[in-house]
Order: structure tokens, then sequence, then C-alpha cells
């Protein structure tokens, strides 16, 4: 991260003012060719030529799929203690945010947001139709990264089912560069034998799990990278860690590990059985699964609003009452119950404020794909830099395998540094993968994106408990209850999708003109 501050000069204090922002989401990125200077080129000709004095410069190197960038926060900081400057120019919108949190924190400040490439200025005044492009747009850069995500998972599923523990080092092992150049994990000889007796302590049936826990603190059982003691809840996680027996758990499946085991399964499995011994009284009594509880609060008091079931058949929600001015008064409104369909109508009701025509999602996906162009380019010259490398490196592989035939290297030197690359190629490959699966999922999510707001109304009334309260709390936020009504907001952009619904919906009813219908929709 680096942050550049250019004050704006007194002569020129009159011009109206902006930041710029920058970012790309490594460093490896940065060097690929996503470059921060042709960024900030970009962001300064257009201040120039839209009249804009640049009064900061604002770059992060980081991803955007968490929030708490650090020239993020700290440009945020800067405009809010400087309400003359009322303008962000950034180059599209993913590079300004990919997670909802930084997009409200944004919305609240107030201010012009210029995307360049995109071609689109965003304020207060804009139509809500652009609003709501804009809206998709970040919720499909947001489910883009989750995609990522995704790819990272199946390349862990993949080492797991090579035997590879694919995630975090545990206690007592460490990782290692293996023979063939891969990432393995090997037995740390400081600390694998506190790890061993551990289970030898606790087998013994003789010892609680703090008292185990004491004598490994005792014995040196410490965090690697900090130093601090180890808590007697992570002394619980090592002993149900089946990792410690040569085999693990990933996925819900079990896989034989190529690492070296500290416990027998044997010892293992009595460990398991004097921890299950223990804790057999404290079994938890299975509970309904209401679908609209921890969903509502109280619209008087703000406490939760949960489900009950009264004659071992019909479900009624009240308020918990938990609050002080609820306690012991006659007007109580945990005295208040209502039926389950009373609140189910009510929503079902609400999300047909999102439902609009097929002629509308054609068009919007039109417009989606228009501005998708330039998101299609960076993926096509991702592929390009990540096709030439896997090639050079293929390349080597071959010059190398003719030294090893004359016998300028020896085997054991090709072999390794061949290992190595071909594990580099295969890396490629799945970016390449990625990067070809993703430019199509991208423009896919924010298709899927509108057509669960136009179908919710309908997948909600056919859904089973915990899927109606998942889609509720995707598309709903601030949901209350008082007097037997249901009040919530639309969360952002299907506030959006539901207002530029409305007023389209009393356009038609005026005039039945299609044409006016498009300018609603897409501002033509």
């Amino acid at each position: 991260m680096r942050k550049i501050a250019k004050p704006a000069p007194a002569a020129d204090s009159s011009r109206k003012q902006a930041v710029i922002y920058a970012r790309v989401s490594s460093k490896e990125q940065e060097k690929e060719g996503y470059s921060i200077p042709a960024q900030l080129k970009l962001l300064k000709d257009y201040a120039a030529a839209e009249g804009f004095m640049v009064a900061q410069d604002y770059v992060d190197v980081e991803t955007a799929k968490q929030t708490g960038r650090a020239a993020f926060g700290k440009m945020v900081a800067w405009l809010r203690a400087h309400p003359d400057v009322r303008a962000i120019i950034v180059e599209k919108t993913d590079r300004l945010y990919r997670n909802l949190k930084d997009w409200v924190t944004i919305d609240e400040l107030d201010i012009e947001i210029h995307f360049p490439k995109e071609g689109v200025v965003l304020s207060r005044e804009s139509r809500s139709s652009e609003k709501f492009m804009h809206g998709i747009k970040v919720l499909m850069a947001k489910n883009y990264i989750d995609n990522l995500s995704e790819e990272a998972r199946k390349g862990q599923q993949e080492k797991a089912e090579q035997g590879i523990w694919p995630t975090k080092t545990p206690l007592g092992y460490r990782n290692v560069t293996g023979a063939d150049g891969r990432k393995v994990i090997a037995v740390d000889p400081q600390v694998a034998p506190i790890v061993a007796k551990l289970f030898e302590w606790y087998a013994t049936g003789e010892f609680a799990l703090k008292e185990v826990a004491k004598k490994a603190r005792a014995a040196g059982l410490v965090y690697k990278k900090s130093g601090a003691p180890v808590p007697t809840s992570t002394v619980h996680s090592i002993l149900r860690n089946r990792l410690y027996t040569g085999w693990f758990e990933w996925n819900g499946k079990l896989y034989q590990g190529k690492h070296e085991p500290l416990v027998s399964v044997e010892a293992w499995e009595r460990v398991q059985g004097v921890m299950d011994g223990r804790n057999a009284s404290k079994h938890r009594r299975m509970t309904h699964d209401f679908a609209f509880s921890g969903l509502i609060a109280c619209g008087r008091c703000g406490c939760s609003v949960v489900g009950e079931i009264k004659k071992q058949k019909y479900i009624y929600y009240h308020c918990t009452g938990y609050a002080d001015k609820c306690r012991d008064k006659p007007a109580s409104c945990r005295r208040k119950y209502v039926r389950e369909e009373v609140l189910e109508q009510q929503f079902t009701a609400m999300l047909g404020r999102l439902r609009f025509d097929d002629e509308v999602l054609a068009w919007v996906r039109e417009a989606l794909h228009a501005s998708h162009a330039d998101e299609r380019r960076e993926h096509e010259e991702a592929i390009k830099r990540l096709q030439a490398e896997h090639k050079r490196l293929g390349e080597r592989i071959s010059a190398m395998y003719i030294d090893k035939l004359d016998g300028k290297i020896g085997g054991d030197f090709y072999d390794r540094f061949a290992g190595q690359w071909r594990e580099e190629q295969q890396r490629l490959q799945r970016d390449i993968g990625r990067h070809e699966q993703a430019e199509q999922s991208y423009m896919d999510e924010g298709v899927r994106i509108l057509e669960l707001a136009r179908n919710a109304q309908a997948l909600f009334e056919r859904q089973p408990a915990r899927e109606k309260r998942r889609l509720l709390n995707f598309v709903l936020s601030n949901c209350s209850w008082e007097d037997g009504e249901v009040v919530a907001t639309f969360r952002q952009p299907f506030d959006l999708l539901a207002e530029t619904t409305a007023i389209a919906a009393r356009s038609s009813a005026g005039n039945g003109d299609n044409s006016s219908k498009s300018e609603i929709w897409l501002g033509n």
C-alpha cells in the first residue's frame, strides 16, 4: 500500500476537487500487467478532462474481498474530514469494492463516483436504474471473488486426494518442501513429542482436560509464531484431530496422509472414548427449525421475535421480552403472538415487489454484457500471460532434459527442478481454466442475481424453513414486527430494483408505452 498526498494549491481552491483511487489485488497482479501507473494515468487524464483538481491519490495493493484495506480506509476518513471534496475517480466498480460493506460505506458519504472505464458517474441524483445496474455489478464482483475462493477450495481438495494436508499446519508439524518440490507437512522435532504425550496422558482417563493442558504448557507447548502458551481449547482441538494418526478428514471424507503419524489409531480412538464418555451428559435437546427465528426484531423494544409450537402443530411467534421495559408488565409485547402463516404471507407480498417481466430481463442482460467488455478483455490478457509462462517452463524442461542426456546435469538435479516446474505448469493451467470459467461465470452470476430477484416470491413459497430464512436474509434487512405488521427494507441493490419495478408499473398503467418502460429501466 502507498498513499501519495497532493494538497491543492491555494490559487485553485475554486476548482472542483476529487480524490483518485487505484488498486490491484496483489504484488503478483501488479507485476502481471494490472499496472498501478497505468491506472493513475487514466484517472489523472480523466480528472484533467473533466476539470477536476486531484486533491489526494490513494493506492492499495490488496484484495477488495475483505473490508479494512489500508488506503481505502484512509481515503474514507479523509473524505469525511473534508466535506468540500465530493468526488472519487476510480477505474471501474470492482477496483473500488468487491464486498457489500465497503459499498455501503461509500454510499453513505453522499459523493459522486466517476468510473472512466465504464463511462458511468453515480451520485444521489442518478436515476434508480443506474444505481440498480451499479448494484448488480457490485454483487457480480462479490460473487466473482466467491468463485475464486471456490477454485482455491478445489485446489485444496486435489491435495487432500493425494494424501497431502491442504491447509494450515497444526502444532506438532511444520511445512517443508518435498523431494518433488511440493509443500508437505513433516514432524516438528521440538513440539511433536509433547503432542504425543498429550494423547498418552489423556488416554489413561486419569486427567481432566485442564490438567493435561497444564502439563503440556509446563512441558513447553506454545504457539510457534507468538510463543504464547497454548490454551485448553487448543489442547481439546489437538486431541480431537485425527491428523495425528496419519489419517485426516476433509470435506466429510477420510484420507490416508503421506505424513508421519505421531500417535497410533488405537491411541487416538481411546482418547475419543474418554472424551465422549465425559461429554455423555451434555447432549443438547433438539429444537425445531423455525423459518423466521432470529430474523425479526420487536418493533417496540428491539428484542428478538422467536417461534414457539402450540398444541404440537401450530407455530406462533412472539417477542422474547428480554428488555427491561418488557418484563413484569401486563402490556408486555411478549404477550402478543402472531401465526407463522401471517408472517409468511407478508414476506411473500414483499418479495412480489421484485417481480419484473422477461422483456426487462432481456434488456438488463444486454446492458450487463455491454458493460462487461473491459472485464472480458482483462481475462483474455491474463490467459495470454499465463499461457506464455506455461510455454516458457515447458521449453526449460525440454532444454534441461537435453542437458541431462548430454551428461551436463545429474538425474537428481533434473528430477528436482523438472518436478517444481511441472507443478508450476499445473498451477498455471488451473489459473487459465479459472479465468476461462470466470469470464463466463461473471456474467452468469449477474443474470442469476436478476433471476433470483424476479423469482424470489415463487422460490420463497415452496422452500423449507432454512432456505426461506436464507433467501430473506439475502434480500431483506432490518426486519421488525409490531401490531401484527412486518416492516423490512430491501438490501442494495434490491431496494433499487423494487423502486424501479414500481415506477415502471405505474408508467405502464398510465400510458402503456413500451419505450417509456425501456427508458425507466435502462436510462436510454
